[in-house]
């Protein structure tokens, strides 16, 4: 789901660049010494996960935990998948510095909604867990698309989130999984 530079016109990258530094600040804006180590090694952790790559279709997908980032820290998520996607586009080229921006959004997108989903919507929590992996892969996908569509950048780009499906069903599982183990070892990294 990363973007690369070049396909997506500089009146859509350029105002997304400064919406994402503008929440990416307002992320990291008073933050504890405690939060700083758990957002870094969480940072990370979407790093080496994004190094699992399925075959799909031609292309490959990837894991996140865009949800989970969601869960964890609301809009503190915006500065970790900034400095994440930062490090896949200078060390692998997924996305581009000018779409850094863009990328950013579109993760925080996922991460958002599964920000609201956890907070606002009462029920169980197991189902909440799963709902937030599934969005935390699937509203970026969807956001993607709409963009790419917007563009007017080829045909069939709402194929993008049939796509994403079964990694945002494989991401809602390994939320669950990481929900129950967080509950277990450590409840309050989840408050």
């Amino acid at each position: 789901m990363h973007i690369s530079d070049g396909i997506l016109p500089l009146e859509v990258t350029i105002p997304a660049n400064a919406i994402a530094i503008t929440l990416v600040y307002a992320g990291g804006k008073n933050l504890k010494s405690t939060e700083i180590p758990r957002m870094g090694i969480f940072a990370a952790a979407l790093f080496i996960i994004s190094l699992i790559n399925f075959p799909l279709a031609g292309t490959s997908i990837h894991l996140g935990l865009y949800g989970l980032a969601g869960m964890m820290f609301g809009i503190r998520a915006f500065p970790i998948l900034f400095v994440d996607l930062l490090f896949q586009c200078l060390i692998f080229q997924h996305g581009g510095l000018l779409s850094l921006g863009v990328n950013t959004l579109n993760m925080g997108l996922g991460a958002m909604c599964a920000h609201i989903t956890w907070k606002l919507i009462p029920g169980n929590k197991q189902i909440k867990s799963f709902m937030c992996g599934f969005l935390g892969i699937l509203a970026p996908a969807v956001g993607m698309a709409g963009l790419f569509i917007l563009a007017r950048y080829g045909k069939g780009m709402a194929f993008i989130v049939t796509m994403n499906i079964p990694a945002a069903i494989i991401e809602g599982f390994l939320t669950v999984f990481i929900y129950n183990y967080f509950q277990k070892v450590k409840p309050e990294l989840l408050k």
